[in-house]
């Protein structure tokens, strides 16, 4: 019997924890919703008094058994909007509303409400009879868990909308259950939101649309950016000398706009990286972030550059002889100074090379001297 033909078995998002891996469904009868309604209790250490809220709140429109989320979540994303803006409001008196706007918005965003979902775990408990929105979710848990630091304005992966509605709808079931008193809702909320975007890190990780328009601007380069609204959402274009260079679609606009800039900027600085020349260095990027033949290009540029040819040494050299490790440094002399880059440690002389190589050219994309 299928989730999509019985109201007794229903299925929740599960990632499996031993095998760390790609992730799992499974289904589980209908008592074990009320299970799921005490984890969240637990979780939130609220008590409701209406649990149905609660069990509204955790389950997705694609089942069918029951009422779903939506209308809380209309309600949560109000409400724990002004929550936080009471809070951001006190906690920062000497901020102008501009710099308050940044806050309440890298806190309450896509992005980060669905990281909340993620780090307490409550995309487990949400009901639903959708394989695609299962897969996207999984794909999202595991990038997430290999995040090393706070994220603003997005990750490699793009945030599923549903995990932030999820979050909202949860503070819209706690704020109805406590007879809409906001104050009640923030001494329930403000733990799973924390730890807090601040200022500081709002400033070491610059907004992807101003990153953007000052890279364009050192290199001389012309930004378009264009919005217009079709029937799958918000699309936003980025166009550079009206060469049209990254667009995305999103159910909200600003989440569009943030993660085409970002798209552009990768392209820009990565795998098209801008000469001041006005000419285009070409470069593949593999999973480590790393430029593919990174010496054979750095070798390129400095040819172009009428530079000195690259030069390497091995920094470190560690491990036994059947499991060495490298870590290489490159050297290149430009007219005005001898730039030296330290790559990442490699179990192969060439790859700490390469390592090397390329964190060279990206610190020449970076500065002056392309």
């Amino acid at each position: 019997m299928s989730a999509s033909d019985s109201r007794g078995i229903v299925n929740f998002m599960h990632i499996s924890d031993e095998d760390d891996a790609v992730g799992e469904q499974y289904q589980v009868r209908q008592n074990d919703v009320d299970h799921c309604v005490r984890a969240v209790e637990n979780l939130l250490n609220y008590r409701f008094r209406n649990r149905k809220l609660l069990e509204e709140a955790l389950t997705h429109s694609s089942y069918t058994g029951s009422a779903s989320y939506q209308r809380l979540e209309f309600v949560g994303d109000a409400a724990l909007g002004l929550a936080f803006a009471n809070f951001v409001y006190l906690a920062y008196p000497s901020l102008d509303p501009g710099q308050l706007s940044l806050i309440r918005s890298a806190n309450i965003s896509t992005e980060n409400l669905a990281r909340v979902a993620v780090r307490h775990g409550l995309y487990r408990y949400v009901r639903h009879n959708a394989a695609a929105l299962h897969e996207k979710v999984t794909e999202f848990v595991l990038a997430v868990q290999e995040e090393d630091m706070t994220i603003v304005y997005g990750g490699r992966v793009k945030a599923p909308k549903v995990l932030a509605d999820i979050v909202e709808s949860v503070a819209a079931a706690v704020y109805v259950d406590c007879d809409f008193d906001l104050k009640a809702l923030w001494q329930v909320f403000r733990r799973l939101l924390e730890p807090v975007v601040t200022l500081d890190i709002l400033q070491q990780q610059p907004q992807p649309v101003t990153e953007l328009f000052e890279l364009c601007q050192k290199k001389k380069k012309q930004v378009d950016i264009k919005h217009w609204k079709r029937d799958t959402g918000n699309v936003t274009s980025v166009f550079v000398d009206g060469k049209l260079i990254a667009s995305n679609t999103s159910d909200r606009k600003e989440t569009s706009k943030l993660i085409a800039a970002r798209e552009a900027l990768s392209k820009l600085t990565q795998a098209n990286m801008i000469s001041n020349d006005g000419a285009e260095i070409s470069c593949e990027v593999n999973a480590m972030n790393e430029i593919e033949a990174a010496k054979q290009k750095l070798n390129e540029i400095c040819d172009k550059k009428k530079w000195h040819k690259p030069s390497y040494r091995i920094v470190e050299e560690a491990g036994p002889a059947h499991g060495k490790r490298f870590k290489c440094s490159v050297q290149v002399e430009t007219p005005g100074a001898i730039l030296v880059m330290t790559g990442d440690e490699k179990p192969r002389l060439r790859d700490a090379e390469n390592s090397a190589a390329s964190l060279m050219i990206y610190s020449l994309s970076e500065s002056d001297y392309l």
